[in-house]
């Protein structure tokens, strides 16, 4: 197989031939439909996955069935939770779902386990990549503990829309933002009164964006 993969993440490209060697010929480069839980709740990690192509969502799921969104995997980057998983030798705490059609390098833990023990290059890679990430996850907790929802579904609608059309429902906001569909129901009905937004089934249109965006940037203010 090819070792180009490992020339997509700076930290792996830096690594001696003879590492790079060991990727190469002990990863495999595996292709998932959109929609295939890649892991769950009691499940061991077998493999870390460095994301060639594609997007994974990472969600916790409560016992009230509620679900939120911890974060995506893009392309270039590898899973934090798998990473944390590995090192503890504990089962995945949450769910990882491909949220398109992916592409993947799979090395299996005992590659990773090796690599961990014998270069600096790799330890330095994965535990910057896991640093940034739990910065974002405090991120998250702070935004859901004490941030106003109203501003949070400004913010929302404002990163996901096309063209001042966002495609979600109800339900996969409440996931985004850690709350209850409810709360997104009442919220969204509060900027239709005020005609800024328009929704349909599974679609809201922004009418008013320069609104939206200004309520967005309160936090900031």
């Amino acid at each position: 197989m090819s070792e180009d993969w490992i020339f997509r993440f700076q930290g792996l490209s830096s690594l001696p031939d003879r590492l790079r060697g060991i990727l190469r010929d002990r990863s495999t480069v595996i292709s998932l439909p959109k929609g295939t839980v890649i892991f769950g709740p009691g499940r061991a990690p077998e493999n870390l996955l460095f994301l060639l192509e594609g997007t994974v969502r990472v969600q916790q799921l409560a016992e009230n069935g509620r679900e939120i969104v911890l974060y995506r995997v893009h392309a270039g980057e590898s899973c934090v939770l798998t990473t944390a998983c590995l090192l503890a030798y504990e089962d995945y705490s949450a769910e990882g779902v491909a949220e398109t059609d992916i592409t993947a390098a799979a090395i299996p833990r005992a590659v990773f386990d090796d690599l961990i023990s014998q270069s600096k290059d790799f330890r330095t890679f994965v535990f910057s990549a896991y640093s940034r990430r739990i910065t974002d996850l405090f991120h998250v907790i702070e935004e859901v503990a004490f941030q106003r929802m109203d501003i949070r579904l400004a913010q929302k609608l404002l990163d996901l829309r096309q063209d001042d059309v966002v495609k979600a429902t109800h339900q996969q906001l409440a996931a985004e933002l850690g709350t209850a569909r409810e709360v997104i129901s009442r919220q969204l009905s509060e900027f239709q009164r005020r005609d800024w937004i328009k929704q349909s089934r599974g679609t809201i249109e922004l009418l008013q964006p320069d609104s939206i965006a200004h309520l967005a940037e309160t936090e900031a203010a």
